[in-house]
């Protein structure tokens, strides 16, 4: 299942594949709160068991994490704890690291503060920009994050 905030190109690809999409919109004025609980809704209603949050930059509230206590996954563009929020791959490239990559962690309350899943190194290469770095990171999740949720499922 697919919850999207938006009718996003992710919703069109799950539909064509057969998967099962729900729009949960924002409302204005914008309630997180009451936004969280109606996406903890759709995926209960569904019989969710793990949640893998991928490009949803909706910062979400304790009702997800009661409903699904460590079992909320999220992509972050840095080796965290590095470089931590919204801005990590242009904070990498001003802090001049070598390498910086990608984690896979439980989403907590607390933003990028969860334990970590996996990571994955992503060289800084001379004259990269925020836009090629992060394109190479991006690259390096869409590896890492089916992985992880396998290695997860499997236990």
């Amino acid at each position: 299942m697919v919850v999207v905030d938006w009718p996003c190109g992710a919703a069109s690809v799950a539909e064509a594949r057969g998967v099962l999409v729900e729009l949960v919109e924002r409302r204005k004025p914008f309630d997180r709160v009451e936004f969280t609980h109606q996406v903890v809704d759709a995926l209960e209603r569904h019989g969710v068991e793990l949640v893998a949050m991928a490009g949803f930059m909706t910062i979400l509230e304790k009702p997800m994490f009661d409903a699904f206590a460590g079992r909320v996954l999220n992509t972050h563009p840095s080796l965290l704890p590095s470089f931590r929020g919204a801005h990590a791959v242009a904070d990498a490239l001003a802090a001049g690291v070598k390498v910086t990559g990608c984690t896979v962690h439980v989403a907590t309350l607390e933003v990028d503060e969860g334990p970590i899943v996996a990571q994955e190194a992503v060289p800084v290469l001379p004259g990269d920009t925020t836009e090629a770095l992060h394109e190479r990171i991006k690259a390096a999740e869409h590896r890492l994050y089916p992985q992880a949720i396998r290695e997860l499922i499997s236990r």
